[in-house]
């Protein structure tokens, strides 16, 4: 296999099944790629995810970074072979009847998460989910850890620290918060009526304590707040370059949702919204279930790429770390199995 030596790009794109196509294996080796996500359709078992990803990584250097939604619950991407994880509902619930079993069964859960990703060489989750569960958003509802602020700060912490045990970095998602937007946006273009000072107050502070201090990345939402900015968050300078840059003080990558999604369908064709997104300051752009819409980006877009941006994207590569004890995998797995059963 001929190995290409580039830096990582901002566009994370997919691919389709179980192995690599010729036109795929072409596509991730196109300057503007630096990462790819996967689906449940890219895994049949853990030997097969870990030859794809060892395919994957095998293609460039630096290594591409493989990417998945895979936070527990009802977004679990990987599934037969792999632990089952709570939704993060069950750990806030837990927290009302004992904070330090909540705690230590946060840091479990991210563990093994993270654990078991690696393993089959997976780099990266888009996970905590750091958005509150107001009791309005279907689409968030159980993958929130709770209504209250401090709690979903307190435990998203305690959950990273287990991912970043294992050597993998967190994603907080969706900045400024999803919670209270009713609508969708992957099928709806989503919006929250509140002002700048509640916002503020409540959905960003799990970003301003504790948590935020371990994250890695960020990934806005594509919520339009009209009170606040006409654009989407994450097509926003505003909520990007001000809040989180400057008065949250974020130093991480800054990953667009999926720029397919009905949400971002209001800046233009894929062009425009990965130039929207980027201008705004997001580093890297996904490109998800349309290899023609990533295709078209790819010969398209010419973007100016900052160096303090790209030195962001080189530093996702995993913190590689000693084999993780069996028996530390074993008990989390066990505290893992217990909150579900608990939860049943």
């Amino acid at each position: 296999m001929n190995q290409v030596n580039l830096p990582l790009g901002p566009v994370i794109c997919d691919v389709a099944g179980y192995v690599l196509t010729d036109a795929e294996r072409e596509r991730l080796r196109h300057p503007l790629v630096g990462g790819v996500i996967l689906f449940a359709r890219n895994y049949r078992d853990p030997e097969q995810l870990a030859a794809l990803t060892a395919e994957i990584h095998a293609l460039r250097t630096p290594a591409l970074i493989i990417s998945v939604d895979h936070e527990g619950g009802r977004v679990q991407r990987f599934r037969c072979g792999f632990t089952r994880l709570p939704a993060m509902r069950a750990l806030g619930e837990l927290w009302l009847k004992d904070r330090d079993e909540a705690l230590a069964s946060a840091r479990d859960t991210g563990f093994v998460l993270a654990a078991e990703l690696a393993e089959r060489g997976v780099d990266l989750s888009f996970t905590p989910v750091l958005d509150l569960d107001c009791g309005r958003s279907e689409v968030i509802g159980d993958r929130a850890f709770s209504g209250d602020p401090e709690v979903v700060a307190i435990l998203a912490e305690a959950l990273s620290e287990g991912l970043n045990e294992a050597g993998m970095g967190s994603v907080g998602k969706h900045f400024p918060g999803h919670g209270w937007a009713e609508a969708d946006s992957h099928v709806a273009i989503p919006k929250d009526e509140r002002d700048f000072a509640a916002i503020w107050a409540r959905d960003i502070l799990p970003y301003r304590d504790g948590v935020g201090a371990h994250l890695a990345g960020v990934m806005p939402a594509h919520v339009i707040y009209p009170l606040v900015d006409p654009n989407p968050a994450g097509f926003s300078p505003f909520w990007i370059q001000d809040v989180l840059r400057q008065r949250v003080g974020f130093n991480g990558v800054v990953f667009s949702d999926d720029l397919t999604m009905e949400g971002a369908t209001v800046v233009g064709d894929i062009v425009a919204r990965a130039r929207a997104a980027h201008e705004a300051g997001c580093d890297m752009v996904l490109v998800c279930n349309r290899p023609d819409l990533a295709d078209e980006l790819l010969a398209r877009w010419k973007p100016e790429l900052a160096a303090e941006s790209l030195a962001r994207i080189a530093a996702l590569q995993p913190r590689r770390v000693p084999a993780v004890p069996v028996e530390r995998l074993e008990a989390a797995r066990a505290s893992v199995a217990r909150l579900i059963a608990s939860d049943a």
